[in-house]
């Protein structure tokens, strides 16, 4: 477990529901969080070890968990492409999404419609990753100052704004 917490897929269940052995296992790897037990997946001690080991562990922990907002952050901190695994509510938290795409631009396809449409984010999330203006609102695909930040880094990404800016 302590050289690869994946290997805890072949536990007992009572290994697999066992706090310090899970807590090892997802030390050593976050996504060995899959092969814990449900109350463990619910745990918010083991849950934050995984996510800071490996932020797309968030997909395996509880449904409470996806929408516990300290969790998430820790998630999308460590892997911006974590926020598809947040709760509805938290994919529209400007403070999440924000951690998101400065740490992965892509992240804004996850976030909500409205976020989608946020000058602020769309800008951080373009500077990270000119392809996240595939995921703008169509207003802000349209926003010369964008497009222009997104086309600077990668010409290719020219095929998401209007004929007119192109």
């Amino acid at each position: 477990i302590t050289q690869d917490g994946v290997a805890l897929k072949y536990g007992s269940d009572r290994f697999k529901n066992n706090t310090d052995i899970v807590k090892k296992a997802v030390t050593q790897n976050g996504k060995a969080l899959k092969y814990a037990s449900d109350s463990l997946k619910d745990n918010k001690n083991i849950v934050k070890i995984a996510v800071t080991q490996n932020g797309n562990a968030l997909g395996d922990a509880s449904n409470r968990l996806k929408d516990d907002i300290d969790i998430v952050k820790i998630a999308v901190k460590t892997d911006g492409h974590a926020l598809k695994y947040a709760s509805h509510r938290l994919k529209d938290d400007i403070d999440i999404v924000k951690k998101a795409v400065i740490q992965n631009g892509c992240a804004l396809g996850d976030a909500s419609n409205r976020l989608k449409d946020d000058i602020d984010i769309v800008k951080k999330a373009v500077t990270q990753n000119s392809c996240a203006l595939e995921y703008a609102s169509n207003r802000l695909k349209n926003n010369t100052d964008i497009v222009k930040k997104a086309v600077t880094q990668d010409g290719r990404v020219l095929k998401y704004p209007s004929n007119r800016l192109k």
